[in-house]
């Protein structure tokens, strides 16, 4: 099975590379930030930090999964926490809900395993070993599959740029306005899972830290060779509210700054000053806090957490007209009206960089989105498996 693996791998079709254009097209960008400026500074200032609006790190043509359709190891659930079926009422609990949490609508879930944690750096090496797999931060750009996601006549940027990077989060030294989010994204060379803030940065010692820089296509692949999946939308929130009923929090409702530490997230002033109260400037190793109802870590902040789904903003509205609706699997097709060209999925669970002035998506309901072959400094992934 391992040489099929390899096999299919060498011989599949190639993973085209539409990397992260933000300065290679910023000024592409700067209309896209007029026009959020227009509506309310705390709808923008979601939008554009959660990175939503960043262009694709790679050109999103479908290819052929390059691990076949049968797992490579046995399916076990250590690791993993029996998550009860049941019924709840999915979506937003508070006004600080973006428009894409709402309507609230009835959802039944059957039992499933899920991870206790996010995959963890360790356990994606194992993977990597094991198959020869090389994620998509790792890969040269295509230009000719790039350019077809960008407007007609842009011009081609220079070889030296066209390289394997991925964005990385990176501090200014002073206040910035919170609508351009160029002032603290870096389109870095070399960065990667093995090197998250680029050359000369490692994760050794970090085995126990979230795996970053994956997108849903390296997710996906782990998943499969793993002999488990990723979460759908509705899965993931049904298991991070823990068995409470209407909480903003996957804790409750008591604030995310009051009280002890809850989870790894922003204090202080974004994007430049982190007052690290959490203990933690950027990711987080997991289980550094407490778990949920179900046992599960990091439910809120630490990193995004990729899903199944693909992504349309008016998904909830179609499944309300449905009454409650068993494991569903979310819409058929991807639409996202600020980037209608390029399909995207499903992220949950915010990150070390949300801060409840700014972004607040360490709230169970919570949606983001993303096209699959983007990789970030702040975004991972869990499994789940089946009953």
């Amino acid at each position: 099975m391992m040489s099929l693996f390899r096999r299919r791998r060498t011989a599949r079709p190639t993973f085209f590379y539409g990397a992260t254009l933000t300065l290679l097209v910023l000024a592409g960008c700067q209309s896209a930030e007029e026009s959020a400026a227009a509506r309310s500074q705390r709808v923008a200032a979601d939008t554009i930090t959660c990175t939503s609006n960043l262009p694709s790190r790679f050109a999103t043509t479908p290819v052929a999964s390059p691990i076949g359709t049968d797992a490579q190891v046995a399916a076990s659930a250590e690791g993993m926490v029996l998550i009860p079926g049941g019924t709840f009422a999915m979506g937003a609990d508070n006004n600080q809900a973006r428009p894409d949490e709402f309507p609230k609508h009835s959802v039944a879930v059957d039992s499933f395993w899920m991870d206790v944690t996010e995959v963890t750096n360790a356990q994606f090496r194992a993977f990597v070993e094991a198959t020869d797999y090389v994620t998509t931060a790792e890969r040269k750009p295509d230009w000719e599959e790039l350019r077809k996601q960008l407007p007609p006549g842009t011009p081609k940027p220079p070889d030296s740029v066209l390289v394997a990077s991925s964005l990385v989060f990176t501090a200014p030294t002073h206040p910035v306005s919170l609508n351009n989010y160029a002032q603290w994204w870096q389109w870095q060379p070399g960065a990667d899972w093995q090197h998250p803030e680029g050359p000369g940065s490692s994760i050794a010692g970090k085995d126990d830290y979230p795996v970053v820089h994956v997108s849903w296509d390296d997710a996906q692949a782990y998943a499969r060779w793993a002999g488990k999946r990723l979460p759908t939308e509705a899965e993931w929130e049904w298991a991070a509210r823990g068995g409470l009923e209407g909480a903003v929090y996957p804790w409750g409702n008591e604030h995310v700054e009051a009280g002890v530490s809850k989870a790894n997230t922003w204090q202080g002033r974004f994007p430049d000053q982190n007052t690290e109260k959490d203990g933690f400037y950027t990711a987080a190793p997991v289980r550094s806090f407490a778990p949920n109802g179900y046992g599960l870590y990091d439910m809120a902040g630490n990193v995004w957490e990729w899903c199944q789904d693909f992504y349309r903003p008016d998904y909830y509205q179609t499944l309300q007209q449905r009454g409650t609706v068993h494991n569903p699997q979310g819409p058929a097709q991807s639409y996202d009206p600020q980037e209608p060209t390029v399909p995207k999925r499903v992220q949950r669970g915010g990150s070390f960089l949300c801060h409840d002035s700014y972004c607040s998506s360490y709230r169970a309901s919570a949606r983001m989105k993303s096209s699959p072959d983007t990789g970030l400094s702040h975004a991972g992934f869990r499994c789940v498996r089946d009953n």
